[in-house]
């Protein structure tokens, strides 16, 4: 039997309700049950996949190519199960889906309303593609008030009515504010989000309340009391030292026990938290640090590389130190002497993006890396710069460029017009859509024996996830080789350039694909151990 929890929030948006699922998710998992995660997100746009980077963070890919919330990121990375299209949908998704169904004449007729018809359609994505999961956590995008969110708060009411209570968990996610002048915690604002809840027909029973400090026995009675909930389901959200804490904090809390209650299932057994308690103590206390230098188009907003973050991190965990993160804008890399900025990095990473602005900035940034023989790690598009680099420095081809930007002399990066997906074959051209047109999801990869990049993997086949429109330029394949850079990685036909090497430097690797994507505190991925690696070989020689 599945049973649906279904997590909210009020009083002020970025209160971190993906990674409070993700966190319950964990908890729940660590108890033997099975869970899926997901996201119903109430903007207009059909998805992520056309939103900058700057407004709303980074597109989390999925395996089967959908273009989702950055929240899938932290569903995958707390429990290790893979996110799939149907666990995140939109406004635009579910108004796309219902225009479709009325012009086909699904309706018979009918006049097509939010009521039913929009709120059927969001039931229908919460219930779709389910394996019999025990858990079913669904995250509502948005903070209760925004007009956007209320076809889906409408949508989970009715579940809740049709569920019953022993099948439906609605949690509320608010903060409580500390007024240093007052010198106490303000409860108003929880009740005056719960109240919202209440007058849209939806009862939380669990508050989770996110605080910057303690929350006394007292101040957890009298928001039970004013928001009709029981004092135990008051939980304390307190802030923490590393997101990965966060499920045993909220395990010490109770939170994971009063969910169980509420089902009525056994909650006695603790739950294994093993692999946390050895993920946090080695972030707590780690044998060293590295730097390593991000230079990025989006480095003003933090979650628009939150997947890299993330890994980096992991690199860290495998290797046991502390990475530190310098984020650098490529623009300033344009400037006259700049570069020095580079000066006593450990590490320099080159991460995706589109558009030119930036660009002449991400490539000098590889030219201080392979000229002074710092690990550099180029990923997506700072792999196709770090190929447009190695072709005008060490091939001579000075008009070397990519399309992206306009026409150019020598196209070393270019427009990608068709490749293979399964048993297909997909065509694109310069006039599609912008939206959901480029090379999504998983694609294999075969690597060269003897490579270094095989070495890193330990096989010569992987599955990797992508995310881009442009590529390199193939036909360019022999010069670039014998100027010394390898093409360690092609796609199965040969046709697509997937990493590339430059043999003799002490770590210089570049991917097309995303593996930030696949990386886990508890299963780090292969590129950034190694590279963290490398880094820390670095430090010992500056």
């Amino acid at each position: 039997m599945t049973r649906f929890i279904f997590v909210t929030g009020g009083v002020v948006s970025s209160l971190g309700k993906g990674l409070a699922s993700a966190s319950l998710a964990a908890l729940l998992q660590a108890r033997g049950y099975s869970v899926r995660l997901r996201k119903l997100d109430p903007y207009l746009n059909v998805d992520p996949g056309t939103m900058s980077p700057l407004q709303h963070g980074e597109v989390f890919v999925t395996d089967d190519g959908a273009e989702t919330d950055l929240d899938l990121g932290h569903y995958e990375r707390f429990t290790g199960t893979p996110s799939t299209r149907t666990d995140n949908v939109t406004t635009g998704k579910i108004y796309q889906t219902v225009i479709e169904r009325e012009r086909r004449g699904d309706y018979l007729g009918a006049t097509v309303q939010v009521i039913p018809h929009v709120t059927d359609a969001i039931k229908e994505f919460a219930r779709a593609g389910l394996e019999n999961e025990d858990f079913v956590i669904c995250e509502i995008g948005g903070t209760v008030g925004d007009i956007e969110s209320l076809p889906f708060l409408e949508a989970i009411r009715q579940m809740g009515n049709e569920l019953t209570p022993d099948r439906a968990l609605f949690v509320h996610v608010t903060l409580l504010p500390y007024i240093s002048a007052a010198g106490e915690l303000k409860t108003k604002p929880t009740q005056h989000s719960v109240k919202e809840l209440l007058g849209l027909g939806i009862r939380p029973d669990i508050l989770l309340c996110r605080s910057d400090i303690e929350i006394t026995q007292a101040e957890r009675r009298k928001i039970a009391l004013f928001c009709n909930v029981n004092p135990e389901n008051v939980i304390p959200a307190l802030n923490v030292d590393t997101i990965y804490a966060v499920p045993q904090a909220y395990h010490a809390e109770g939170l994971d026990v009063q969910v169980l209650k509420h089902f009525r299932l056994e909650h006695e057994a603790e739950p294994d938290l093993g692999r946390w308690e050895k993920i946090v103590n080695t972030i707590r206390a780690p044998e060293g640090e590295v730097k390593i230098a991000v230079v990025g188009k989006y480095t003003a907003v933090a979650d628009a590389y939150k997947s890299l973050a993330e890994a980096l991190t992991h690199g860290g965990i495998a290797n046991g130190v502390k990475v530190k993160m310098e984020w650098m804008e490529a623009e300033v890399f344009e400037e006259p002497d700049a570069v020095h900025n580079l000066e006593g990095v450990h590490g320099i990473l080159v991460p995706g993006g589109f558009g030119e602005r930036g660009s002449e900035g991400k490539i000098k940034s590889v030219s201080f890396a392979r000229e002074r023989r710092v690990p550099f790690f180029g990923i997506c598009f700072g792999m196709q710069m770090a190929v447009i680099e190695s072709a005008r420095s060490l091939a001579g081809i000075e008009g070397a460029g990519s399309t992206e930007f306009g026409p150019c002399d020598e196209p070393v990066v270019g427009l990608m017009t068709e490749w293979v997906k399964g048993n297909q074959r997909e065509t694109r051209d310069s006039e599609a859509d912008l939206g959901g047109t480029m090379r999504l999801g998983s694609y294999d990869c075969a690597i060269a024996p003897g490579s270094q990049l095989a070495q890193i993997y330990g096989r010569n086949h992987i599955v990797e996830r992508h995310r881009h429109r442009y590529e390199v330029n193939v036909n360019y394949r022999d010069r670039l080789e014998q100027a010394g850079l390898r093409f360690a990685g092609m796609s199965p036909d040969g046709r697509l350039p997937e990493m590339v090497e430059l043999p003799g430097h002490p770590w210089f690797i570049g991917v097309q694909f995303h593996p930030e994507l696949k990386s886990k505190p508890f299963d780090p991925h292969p590129l950034f151990a190694s590279f963290i690696k490398a880094a820390i070989e670095q430090s010992r020689l500056v």
